[in-house]
């Protein structure tokens, strides 16, 4: 076993040394490109931690975090909305990096849940769509959640990771977690959450004749890597080690899938 794991270790650390490259399809807002790392200051996302811890089901028998989206009470929707008020209040380029890193991620995943919110009952979820619908206004900009994804996380930081934070709210997408992000623990969360999503059925699957991953890698293929080989070598670096031994080996080709069905508890899963 420990040999297993030294030549894995090998095997996949180019790829975490691969050089990361911002979606060509996303340019970077660069009027939010700037920080003051001399502020000590810390943004509180304690609200929509508490929030969060309340009603996203961390145990679900499918290994899918869900939503409970019917179950958010009238005094909680306010909550959610007073957080939004909070984080819209503030500046964040006048903040270090870091507190920026978990802001905008904050808002994005409390942007996406408001929206459904509003909406729900509904069966699926359009991203794209409703990422362009839902918006918010920050240092008197309009910001649409999906530039926060596209203009400003993932070009900005350059940090293909970024992407298994933000929970568009399907079962296909990255899971809800039940905490929210702080500049404390963004890095380590978003390299927990890349692994468990590796992991999970939704995000690959590999034996001898077939390898299926999520869209997710389609769509943001040049966050992750230039070719497909190099993608290899990504999922194989977060596999577990029997699927990582599948994975350097495969020589197919690779299908693509993604489940656009609401993460919310009654969902079946898989189909």
């Amino acid at each position: 076993m420990y040999r297993l794991r030294m030549v894995l270790l090998v095997l996949t650390s180019i790829a975490y040394s691969l050089p990361v490259v911002a979606d060509r399809g996303s340019s970077p807002w660069e009027i939010w490109n700037s920080s003051d790392e001399s502020n000590p200051a810390i943004i509180d996302h304690s609200l929509f931690d508490g929030f969060l811890k309340t009603y996203v089901i961390s145990n679900h028998a499918s290994g899918i975090n869900r939503f409970r989206y019917g179950d958010v009470s009238g005094a909680d929707s306010k909550r959610l909305k007073h957080y939004m008020s909070y984080l819209t209040s503030i500046d964040p380029r006048h903040f270090r990096k870091a507190e920026q890193k978990a802001y905008w991620l904050n808002l994005y995943n409390a942007l996406m849940l408001q929206g459904l919110l509003k909406r729900y009952p509904v069966s699926t979820v359009d991203r794209v769509k409703l990422g362009r619908q839902l918006h918010a206004r920050v240092a008197g900009q309009v910001i649409r959640a999906a530039d926060i994804e596209a203009h400003i996380l993932r070009p900005l930081w350059g940090d293909y990771k970024v992407v298994f934070g933000l929970s568009c709210a399907t079962l296909g997408c990255p899971a809800i977690h039940a905490q929210a992000f702080t500049a404390a623990t963004t890095d380590t969360l978003l390299r927990q959450y890349a692994r468990e999503f590796i992991n999970h059925p939704r995000g690959l699957v590999v034996n001898k004749h077939e390898l299926r991953v999520s869209k997710i890698f389609v769509w943001y293929r040049e966050d992750f890597a230039q070719d497909e080989r190099q993608l290899l070598r990504l999922f194989a670096h977060y596999a577990d080690d029997n699927k990582a031994l599948y994975i350097l080996g495969f020589n197919g080709d690779i299908t693509y899938a993604f489940d656009k069905r609401i993460n919310a508890p009654e969902t079946r899963w898989p189909l």
